[in-house]
């Protein structure tokens, strides 16, 4: 069968299905989380991923977190756990922002 065949549901041809209103709740409830948690403004950036690692002994879905701070410095933790079971507790303290920063010359495959 080709990549391009017809396989059943248009939907699920190119990306994931629709996750639906729940997930978007989960995903903004988190991105504000993040924001009061790290002292972020309205204006910087904050990215939630849901992920399906591949490696054997990770979970099945994990969420991503990833913010850039007002001078462009690139922060970034997991949690494994979908984003609608993400709960407030599971992020990381705020003492350890400056841990979650990226290296300069490093790059993140994840975000």
């Amino acid at each position: 069968m080709s990549l391009w065949a017809d396989a059943g549901d248009p939907r699920a041809r190119f990306g994931a299905p629709p996750k639906g209103a729940g997930h978007l709740d989960a995903v903004m409830r988190l991105k504000d989380w993040t924001r009061e948690r790290f002292s972020l403004s309205g204006d910087e950036t904050v990215v939630v991923t849901e992920v399906a690692p591949a490696l054997p002994g990770f979970p099945p879905v994990e969420t991503v977190v990833a913010f850039w701070n007002a001078r462009g410095t690139h922060h970034h933790f997991r949690v494994f756990k979908p984003v609608v079971a993400v709960a407030e507790e599971d992020l990381p303290p705020a003492w350890l922002k400056d841990s979650l920063a990226l290296s300069e010359g490093v790059e993140c495959a994840c975000c």
